[in-house]
């Protein structure tokens, strides 16, 4: 068995007493390079790559004064700037000290240095170079993990990706659906920033938070002297969109009359403001998401059909967390490095019951709900774990008070297909093989759990 690298130091000092007497009492700890002026500190600096370097500012041929060792550090900080750099200085020179910080020196110590000093500065650099290390490592993971910024490589996301690549290359316009919390608003976002229009504005709208008073205003905007209190003219949140793309959440929620403003926009791309006479041209896509059932909607004559179809020209389903078990513990690690990070405890990990938990819950607030409760029990962690208390997740939360048999049923049969699909990457045989029926069987049970699968 191999044992771990040593972290590695450089210590740059023309005195050569002090670079071997510094040398034996660190080899310890630390693999150590040595270098006695500025040719050899570059190119030990570049052979051996050192995270940490202990830099005498008094160097040849200068060395009564600290411009050579200042030169040094520039060069160091330059080939990398993820390098931290200790300088040595002489009693009495802070103001060296100084200049060297403002140059990007990570700390600086007085000569003669005590060894004891030394050791603690030392172990609390090379703390800091892992931190930073283990959170560049934890960024490469979200961003190999990560579909601009959405969180996610199961199988169910993956026709959700590729739908977004197909239609943000267009202007047609997308309904997203999907239960709340699902991550709509980051879909329409992707969306966006993958197409042409992604240096133009992103303008959204919670059509559910604005009341039915204000919506129309708030949309289309007003010209000076409309209502009492327009003061002045005012744009609505369709025309800022000019160029760039309207997110419309919550559409579901629009009355009847905004309805036929809005599909009017839809066909003619022009507006008028309240109180106003004139069209206006507007360029603008228009994504918008709901998490109700509009063709219930239209049904019960609350949305016009007219309007489903001119928005939903593109539609995107997007799974609830509950049937996308591989993720779920990934965006669950994802919020805590991003929440550790916020809450000055960047070594918190999880403890394998708090695991346990979260993959035992049933999300029904889905990401949001996830991302609410990572945050929460980052905060209120004592110590480097999370605990399963910490998450809060009550018993109650988990399931319904009540259940029939045959829902019962229906619900593990969903979990152990979408296992068995996730495990196998959507190859039926052998999904069928692994749940221990035949593959018509669970052509049946998928068709009667309303199971769709993209296949590969």
């Amino acid at each position: 068995m191999t044992s771990p690298e040593k972290p590695r130091l450089l210590i740059v000092d023309d005195d050569e007493k002090s670079r071997i007497e510094l040398q034996e009492d660190l080899a310890g700890d630390y693999e150590i390079f040595l270098a006695e002026d500025r040719a050899t500190a570059v190119e030990t600096f570049r052979s051996s790559n050192p995270q940490v370097v202990l830099l005498d500012l008094g160097l040849p041929p200068q060395q009564e004064g600290p411009e050579e060792g200042l030169a040094v550090l520039s060069i160091l900080l330059s080939l990398n700037r993820r390098t931290k750099v200790m300088v040595l200085t002489g009693l009495g020179e802070k103001q060296n000290a100084l200049r060297a910080i403002g140059l990007g020196a990570y700390n600086f110590l007085s000569q003669p240095v005590d060894l004891v000093e030394l050791k603690h500065a030392l172990k609390r650099c090379f703390y800091v170079v892992q931190l930073e290390e283990e959170y560049a490592e934890m960024q490469k993971l979200v961003r190999a993990d990560s579909f601009e910024g959405i969180q996610g490589t199961s199988l169910r996301m993956r026709p959700v990706f590729d739908v977004i690549k197909k239609v943000a290359a267009s202007d047609a316009p997308v309904l997203i659906l999907g239960e709340s919390g699902t991550g709509k608003e980051m879909v329409a976002r992707a969306i966006h920033q993958r197409s042409h229009r992604k240096n133009g504005p992103f303008v959204a709208i919670n059509c559910g938070a604005i009341p039915e008073t204000l919506m129309e205003s708030e949309l289309f905007g007003y010209e000076k002297g409309a209502f009492t209190g327009a003061h002045a003219q005012r744009k609505g949140r369709i025309e800022m969109a000019n160029d760039g793309t309207l997110f419309l959440d919550e559409i579901g929620e629009i009355p009847l009359p905004l309805q036929v403003k809005l599909l009017r926009f839809l066909q003619e791309q022009t507006i008028e403001h309240i109180g106003g006479r004139q069209e206006i041209a507007v360029n603008a896509r228009v994504v918008a998401a709901t998490n109700l059932e509009l063709k219930k909607a239209m049904a019960a004559n609350s949305f016009r059909e007219d309007l489903f179809y001119r928005l939903a020209v593109v539609q995107i389903t997007l799974p609830p967390l509950r049937e996308r078990d591989s993720d779920i513990r990934l965006l669950a690690q994802y919020f805590l490095n991003r929440f550790a990070i916020e809450v000055h405890k960047p070594h918190l990990t999880f403890d394998q019951d708090a695991l346990r938990a979260i993959n035992r819950h049933t999300w029904p607030g889905n990401v949001r709900e996830l991302e609410n409760c990572i945050r929460r029990a980052a905060i209120m962690a004592e110590g480097r774990r999370i605990m399963a208390g910490d998450l809060e997740l009550s018993a109650s939360a988990d399931a319904p008070a009540f259940i029939t048999l045959k829902d019962a049923r229906e619900a593990v049969d969903r979990q152990w297909i979408l296992r068995a699909l996730e495990i196998h990457s959507g190859n039926i045989t052998s999904a069928a093989v692994e749940l221990g029926i035949s593959r018509t069987t669970l052509y049946e049970l998928m068709s009667k759990l309303d199971i769709k699968w993209e296949k590969e």
